[in-house]
């Protein structure tokens, strides 16, 4: 499988949460959102295992998606952490992660609608 990981945004803790709970309750979705009061690449890693409904994917291969990120985003990821600092202590770093396949088929799927 193929899958993609970008940091997104900064939001406030109970909107992250509350988005968690009403939208990532399907395992098969072509999509998960990562969140950490820290802008770290351990702190992503270790956020993987709050998702309330993990979907079915390689998560191997999604850390190594991660990792792979971190090593070619740099300056991306240093602006972020400076963001993150700026916002304050009530809020968090929301990052995507995307299976390609399956968001490939659910284009496809809407294309054909």
């Amino acid at each position: 499988m193929n899958y993609n990981f970008e940091i997104i945004g900064i939001t406030p803790v109970l909107t992250f949460f509350n988005y968690q709970q009403e939208v990532e309750v399907s395992p098969k979705r072509s999509k998960a959102y990562l969140a950490s009061y820290q802008c770290t690449l351990d702190a992503f890693i270790k956020s993987t295992k709050m998702i309330p409904q993990k979907p079915e994917w390689n998560w191997d291969e999604v850390i190594g998606t991660m990792i792979n990120f971190w090593l070619k985003h740099e300056d991306s990821i240093r602006q972020w952490q400076l963001e993150l600092k700026s916002a304050g202590k009530e809020n968090l770093i929301v990052a995507r992660v995307a299976n390609l396949d399956a968001l490939r088929t659910e284009f496809e799927t809407l294309l054909e609608n």
